[in-house]
């Protein structure tokens, strides 16, 4: 049997509970997992590119198995296909997750009908947690303890002091 490899995309602006959940499930199923951190032009991202790979590989450096945090730039598929693998990893929180994963586990059929589109559920209690909400609760001065590492709530806190909370 050959090595499964599995690419688990996503901008991580910035890396929540729930993503660290769905990327330590992940990396108990499969022998490598690639992290593909990327930008996405439809959001406006609080970290750049590099600070947001940092933050990941900080927090993923204490799981278990092969796993590489990669930068990415392109089309997921020619990602995935650059990165040898198998499938490409989505979590889902809710059945609005899911109508959008749904559709593109679709698209990027069409795309590369080799590659198979994996859901993990998050877990139950952590299946409210989105990072856009945790900008804004940060940004309004709120407490995003339960949302995030202790790092990552000081790598946000670090940014809001620099451009300023919300509502003060």
């Amino acid at each position: 049997m050959s090595a499964r490899t599995a690419v688990y995309p996503g901008t991580f602006d910035p890396v929540t509970l729930g993503h660290m959940d769905i990327i330590g499930r992940a990396a108990r199923i499969v022998d490598r997992l690639v992290i593909g951190v990327t930008t996405n032009p439809s959001k406006s991202p609080m970290f750049t590119l590099d600070e947001r790979m940092a933050m990941v590989r900080r927090e993923v450096a204490a799981i278990e198995g092969d796993v590489h945090v990669v930068a990415f730039d392109s089309l997921l598929m020619d990602f995935a296909e650059r990165e040898g693998a198998d499938m490409i990893v989505r979590g889902l929180r809710a059945v609005a997750d899911f109508e959008y994963e749904y559709q593109m586990a679709g698209m990027n059929q069409q795309l590369n009908d080799r590659i198979e589109t994996v859901f993990l559920m998050a877990d139950v209690s952590l299946q409210p947690i989105a990072s856009r909400l945790v900008k804004e609760i940060a940004l309004y001065g709120g407490d995003i303890g339960r949302f995030v590492t202790p790092g990552v709530a000081a790598d946000v806190a670090g940014r809001v002091a620099k451009i300023g909370r919300k509502g003060s």
